[in-house]
């Protein structure tokens, strides 16, 4: 069996940790790869998945064996895939061991009789075009004798693509056909005749409050549910109360806002495929809601000199292809006003066109699922770099050379 390590440094949200967890479950459930993920703050996996003890140093979960990220570094046997998640900047003495020759099985044998390791460097995902030409771009190692590949999930053919696993979609139809059991599962009472509901996950310094006020002036019934997170503060400013905590109901206008526990990632996967619609952030909750075939409203990252913005635009250029003129621009002018664009939040300018938003989402999700999945496009990249035909500065689709600059 092969074995792959994966190294992930929390930042501060779930973004990271919720992307790496997801990976190395499908690279063991679908693939067969015995996965190590060394997670620097077990405290942000455990809301994720209930089941990790914090406690441990290492411990199994899910077919996966998780591994406290300490310092100093232990003397630990590097696997034959390292993935470096977001540029986290492996342990020096890791890297050091990556660099000594291992035996080999049979079928990945170089010329020398040891395995080649295939060292991944996980890149965030992106919509702009630039991405296309760096992926699976190579990078040596000023000194060692290895080499550092670039991998970058994206939205078409010429990236990595997206995180699916197999049968997502299926499951997702089928829960959408009896949404009653779905509610009911997640123990929450299904929307009431003619309500709008949306599942709210935003980073605390959204413009919250503006939108609860859009959404109690609302012209139809909306029902917004708020998990447990730092987006309660400011929710709970706005309904005049000084904390929130699960099972709270605040009804106002329109609205009614009910806060609801934090949930695993296979709960709030089902929860975006019974809302209406799904404000969502950062890169997982993103890509999930786009799986949800269900309009969504992302609040991106945010990053110094709004360069963020740019990233916004080149999503919202691919997304929007397809929508009339109109409904693109009422969707690119929402999305503005919810990343700090300074404008009110026109809800219903917005969500009256959600017939027509529903069906482009739905047509969305079935045009990403025609491309194969991250995990499965990072296997077979792995595979050919250990190709015994395959030399150490071989890069994917026949790609260039990065240079040194990664390790300066």
């Amino acid at each position: 069996m092969m074995r792959w390590d994966i190294f992930c440094h929390v930042i501060d949200n779930y973004g990271d940790i919720g992307v790496c967890w997801r990976l190395s479950r499908q690279l063991a459930a679908e693939h067969g790869i015995s996965v190590r993920l060394w997670v620097d703050d077990l405290a942000s996996l455990q809301p994720l998945c209930p089941a990790v003890d914090t406690r441990l140093a290492v411990q199994h979960c899910q077919g996966v064996e998780l591994r406290k990220w300490v310092e100093p570094w232990p003397d630990v046997e590097p696997a034959e895939v390292v993935i470096e998640a977001f540029g986290c900047e492996l342990p020096q003495r890791y890297v050091e061991a990556m660099a000594i020759p291992r035996p080999c099985q049979p079928d990945q044998c170089s010329e020398d009789k040891t395995t080649k390791r295939v060292w991944i460097n996980l890149e965030y995902l992106s919509a702009e075009s630039w991405v296309e030409g760096c992926h699976g771009l190579a990078s040596p190692h000023p000194r060692l004798p290895l080499t550092k590949y670039f991998f970058f999930p994206g939205f078409s053919a010429a990236t990595g693509g997206l995180l699916r696993e197999a049968g997502l979609l299926a499951q997702r139809a089928a829960r959408q056909r009896q949404p009653a059991t779905g509610w009911r599962q997640l123990g929450l009472p299904e929307p009431e005749t003619g309500q709008t509901t949306v599942s709210l996950f935003c980073y605390d310094h959204a413009p919250i409050s503006a939108l609860l006020a859009a959404w109690a002036a609302a012209s139809m019934p909306v029902r917004c549910l708020l998990p447990m997170g730092k987006a309660l503060a400011q929710a709970a400013g706005w309904a005049g109360k000084t904390a929130l905590k699960a099972g709270d109901r605040v009804m106002r206008g329109n609205l009614t806002l009910q806060v609801i526990p934090f949930l695993t990632q296979a709960d709030y996967d089902h929860l975006l495929w019974l809302c209406d619609c799904n404000f969502v952030r950062g890169e997982d909750s993103f890509v999930r809601a786009q799986w949800a075939a269900r309009p969504l409203v992302w609040q991106i990252y945010p990053q110094a000199d709004n360069a963020h913005q740019v990233k916004l635009e080149a999503f919202l250029a691919r997304y929007c292809q397809g929508l009339s003129n109109d409904d693109a621009a009422a969707v690119r002018r929402f999305h503005g006003c919810w990343n700090g664009g300074g404008r009110l939040l026109d809800w219903d300018g917005f969500w009256w066109r959600r017939a027509r938003l529903q069906a482009h989402a739905q047509a969305w999700a079935t045009q990403l699922a025609q491309a194969a999945d991250l995990a499965s496009n990072l296997v077979d990249f792995c595979m050919n770099q250990q190709a015994p035909d395959q030399s150490n500065d071989s890069t994917m689709q026949g790609a260039g050379t990065l240079g040194q600059t990664a390790y300066d």
